[in-house]
């Protein structure tokens, strides 16, 4: 029985191209594991504390330090919806990273973390692909694959719904096709990876 944990860090609950990429990716993983289990962590409902002094101090002897890193030790896969927020991932995100990481715990060359496939749903409204006037903004995927992969020994994995903002401002009207277009394209991904996820752990 595979286990998936699911995050979302989106402030709006409803419309959220995030959110509606990771539901979508949680329900073709239901669907290839029904008797599989999600873990679920809404973390702009629920936020999680800063880390404070205590907390950083104790490490794993924090309770909820512990319990957030038992969490993702369990899990076989982790799915993060990260929409850009100010050019960055949203501070409840940010959060949930400083107080799981954990050097000495779950950090470092021993990590049971190591090899976990993440999938993270990067959206934002304009594009910064490589290639584009803002790429050099992009801190997003760059922030979370360097993190991930440093920290944990993380296997890294994103879907990136861009412009998702076409629809609502005027200026960018133009770009609606290819907001469109990432858009379909980001459904089609989440269901193709979370297929291919589930059926390379159930070998």
């Amino acid at each position: 029985m595979a286990t998936l944990l699911h995050l979302d860090s989106a402030v709006f609950p409803q419309g959220s191209a995030s959110r509606e990429v990771t539901a979508t990716f949680v329900q073709t993983w239901r669907e290839q594991h029904p008797d599989g289990q999600v873990v679920y962590r809404d973390l702009a409902a629920n936020p999680l504390p800063h880390l404070d002094a205590a907390a950083a101090a104790a490490g794993a002897g924090d309770p909820l330090r512990s319990e957030l890193a038992a969490e993702l030790a369990a899990a076989d896969a982790v799915l993060i919806g990260a929409p850009m927020y100010n050019f960055s991932i949203p501070s409840t995100l940010k959060a949930w990273l400083d107080q799981v990481i954990i050097v000495g715990h779950n950090a470092g060359p021993d990590s049971p973390v190591t090899g976990t496939p993440v999938t993270v749903v990067a959206s934002r409204g304009g594009s910064y692909a490589p290639g584009t006037p803002r790429a050099d903004s992009e801190f997003v995927q760059n922030y979370l694959e360097k993190l991930l992969t440093s920290m944990f020994g993380a296997e890294v994995d994103f879907i990136v719904p861009e412009l998702t903002l076409a629809h609502s401002q005027p200026a960018m009207a133009e770009l609606i096709p290819l907001a469109e277009a990432s858009r379909a394209k980001a459904f089609t991904d989440a269901e193709e990876k979370a297929k291919a996820l589930a059926a390379r752990l159930a070998a």
